[in-house]
């Protein structure tokens, strides 16, 4: 399994969109960090949570991840590699858990360094209303973020194993996260299904809900279960993937 999952990691840094994708993930979280944290200092935002303007980087800067995650699985099958993959990987199972251990080993830090750096870039931005790391509810959102950045990446793996092509995942994934999701949950009667989503039900531990007492952002469940919820999407979305692979051929 160590030298399955070591032929992985190769793969992924022997692509030159690994550096871009992984790179632009820590780029995009900590400038937008910087970002809102400027704009709520210069509105004088007081009521502004200085948790939600270290996490809101976030929600771009996972469309890198999104995007990395997807092409470690797509570009198997979009260049054929698949196959000569399988060959010296006959167990599909080992060949499948050694994608996504090498995938997530490689997000793992990515997403320690993008929250960190979107955190801090906004705390600093954000002047006399920034927080410590270590203040209240501020490392229940810095975990959050880790977490969320984590679970999307391998939603996206999963998805991509089961479509199997890049093209086809990043066109489930991105209307969803941009408009479906981001968009539509706005909207009251939409909102009370979309709710369920999984970066919708995630958002709340990194402090993206809205107003308590507006029943646009209400949601039925706390942060944590929130967080489960996106888990289990993960969990299907790799489950079905490892089920499409092991029963369809190549």
């Amino acid at each position: 399994m160590r030298r399955l999952v070591a032929a992985e990691w190769l793969k992924l840094w022997t692509v030159r969109a690994t550096g871009w994708t992984l790179g632009g993930t820590v780029a995009v979280a900590t400038g937008f960090g910087a970002l809102i944290g400027t704009s709520f200092r210069d509105h004088a935002r007081s009521d502004a949570a200085p948790h939600f303007a270290g996490s809101y980087g976030l929600m771009l800067a996972q469309l890198c991840l999104v995007v990395f995650a997807v092409r470690a699985m797509g570009d198997e099958y979009t260049s054929g590699t698949i196959r000569a993959s399988l060959l010296a990987a006959p167990r599909r199972g080992g060949f499948y858990a050694a994608k996504v251990v090498a995938t997530a080993l490689a997000v793992a830090v990515v997403a320690a360094l993008s929250v960190a750096g979107s955190f801090l870039a906004a705390q600093a931005t954000m002047g006399e209303a920034g927080v410590a790391p270590w203040s209240a509810g501020a490392p229940r959102a810095l975990l959050g973020g880790w977490l969320y950045l984590m679970l999307m990446a391998l939603l996206a793996l999963g998805v991509t194993s089961v479509v199997r092509r890049s093209a086809a995942a990043l066109g489930v994934l991105l209307p969803l996260l941009l408009l479906g999701s981001q968009g539509l949950a706005n909207i009251p009667r939409v909102g009370t299904v979309l709710q369920f989503l999984p970066d919708q039900a995630a958002g709340l531990l990194l402090g993206m809900a809205g107003p308590p007492d507006d029943p646009t952002f209400a949601r039925a469940y706390g942060p944590w279960t929130g967080m489960a919820i996106t888990a289990c999407w993960a969990a299907a979305a790799l489950a079905a993937g490892w089920w499409t692979l092991r029963r369809r051929a190549v």
